[in-house]
């Protein structure tokens, strides 16, 4: 074997990695809920798989522009402009297979060598791995639930430094949920005005599910000012059940997008034609669906909340969106030891789940609420039971 020092610098996802030990054990018989990735349960909707549908008996299964279809750009711009209050042109949208396409892409044309990225942690597994591939360095920005996940302008401050490249901002979050209030982005612009060359990934790929009551704050909106470094990303995965579809859109400054496209083009090319086609509709048909699959998450999250909160030597924060919740064990270490080995203790009693270390946190592990009712209660069951016998 020879693998390359940029591979060696990595290590594999840890969420996939106890969803794939989940399906593993299912094969073998046991009976596993796995409650480790996040992707909602809700189906696919019907006008989404009718364009789908309409692209393959069209014949629409040729190369596409590296970046996009021009009807699929002009449609995300659309929903740039609609639901996140950002007005960018056509010119300035590119579409990846997936977010985290677009991420890795952004990351690796603009990151060097030493150059620094500060990760507010816990932070997405992918982002610390993304920038050490790339062969930067990881500045963790510590944050913690009884600041419901969120750090100041003043945290911020205090990390940058004269190599920091990237600040990544990620709204409503993975793995914590915690969403970032107008009055906090437009504290961390003028953080960001008095450092010029640091550049934003606003990773607002959970934006539609926010259960704040309040419209969802992005910092190129707010800050119009700074938007000619500010990176935002979103997509249909999250938002409209579409995760294997693979479509990701990123909204940005001309130049870094062009850079992303010149990446994209000797490593994938273009996403998938039909897959294209289906996002257009997704983005142009119907939405008023996502209010209704916002409040059944809501739903969800206070069943969990309610429920990790009931069992002793676990606590978590109310998220303020997404699908996950934190979970604090730190009472249950001197038992188990580490986070990791407690994850494997609920495997056995039948919950898949995600160790805090995994997301650059400790002493805890992170629960997708992205399944129905029942299911969550029998998982929390489950969990009760494996920590209190």
């Amino acid at each position: 074997m020879h693998l390359s020092t940029a591979l060696s610098r990595i290590a594999p996802s840890q969420t996939t990695a106890m969803t794939d030990r989940a399906t593993q054990l299912r094969e073998q018989g046991r009976d596993i809920i796995s409650l480790s990735v996040g992707e909602p349960d809700f189906a696919t909707p019907p006008h989404v798989l009718a364009a789908a549908k309409a692209a393959l008996d069209a014949g629409d299964t040729k190369y596409t522009p590296v970046g996009g279809t021009s009807r699929l750009k002009q449609a995300a711009a659309r929903h740039f402009a609609r639901d996140l209050g950002i007005e960018v042109p056509a010119s300035q949208v590119t579409v990846s297979a997936g977010g985290k396409q677009a991420i890795f892409h952004a990351i690796m044309a603009t990151v060097s060598e030493g150059e620094e990225v500060i990760v507010p942690a816990p932070w997405w597994v992918s982002y610390p791995e993304i920038i050490h591939f790339a062969g930067g360095k990881v500045v963790p920005l510590r944050t913690h639930a009884k600041d419901n996940f969120r750090f100041t302008s003043a945290d911020l401050e205090a990390q940058i430094g004269p190599r920091t490249q990237w600040l990544m901002l990620n709204s409503p979050g993975n793995p914590t949920g915690a969403c970032y209030p107008a009055d906090m982005l437009l504290g961390i612009g003028e953080v960001l005005r008095r450092h010029p060359k640091v550049l934003v990934m606003s990773d607002d790929i959970y934006a539609p599910i926010n259960y704040t009551g309040q419209r969802h704050a992005t910092l190129a909106n707010l800050c119009p000012d700074l938007a000619d470094r500010v990176l935002t990303i979103s997509g249909v995965s999250k938002s409209h059940a579409m995760t294997g579809f693979r479509i990701g859109l990123a909204a940005g400054p001309e130049w870094l997008i062009r850079a992303m496209e010149k990446l994209q083009s000797h490593s994938s090319g273009n996403p998938c034609s039909i897959s294209q086609a289906a996002a257009v509709a997704a983005l142009e048909g119907p939405q008023d669906f996502l209010a209704d699959w916002c409040e059944r998450f809501r739903g969800r999250r206070d069943l969990v909340v309610t429920a990790i909160n009931a069992i002793p030597g676990l606590s978590t924060p109310v998220p303020d969106g997404a699908f996950y919740c934190m979970v604090d064990a730190a009472p249950l270490m001197a038992r188990f030891g580490d986070d990791k080995a407690l994850a494997l203790h609920l495997l056995e009693h039948g919950v898949a789940i995600v160790p805090a270390s995994a997301f650059g946190g400790r002493d805890g592990f992170r629960i997708s609420f992205a399944a129905d009712e029942a299911t969550l209660t029998e998982a929390c069951r489950r969990i009760a039971k494996a920590v209190t016998e």
